[in-house]
């Protein structure tokens, strides 16, 4: 297993649109994770800087990385980009955060 985090950023007034998003996130999303490899995926967001924090737990780099590529994948991204910084293909602007501790 690998643990990775990401840290993202939300736009300004967006916390209970980008929640409930995710509250309702498609079945399909879900089930592409499962096939590419995610054992847990967790997202935090801390309300007076808006930056999001995932935590993911992944079986191998490869898989995780092919996960952008699938439709679902690029359909979710567009869904999300009126609520995020992105980048010009729409998926969210994010920061690799190194592991400083494990326990």
């Amino acid at each position: 297993m690998i643990k990775k985090a990401v840290m993202m950023k939300l736009l300004k007034g967006k916390e209970k649109e980008y929640k409930k998003r995710h509250d309702e996130i498609w079945p399909g999303m879900l089930e592409m994770l499962k096939a590419h490899g995610v054992l847990s995926y967790s997202i935090f967001l801390e309300p007076r800087t808006l930056n999001l924090y995932a935590y993911l737990e992944i079986e191998n780099e490869e898989k995780w990385l092919a996960s952008s590529e699938t439709e679902i994948n690029q359909k979710w991204w567009n869904f999300m980009a009126d609520i995020m910084e992105t980048n010009s293909d729409n998926s969210p602007v994010s920061l690799n955060l190194l592991q400083v501790f494990d326990y």
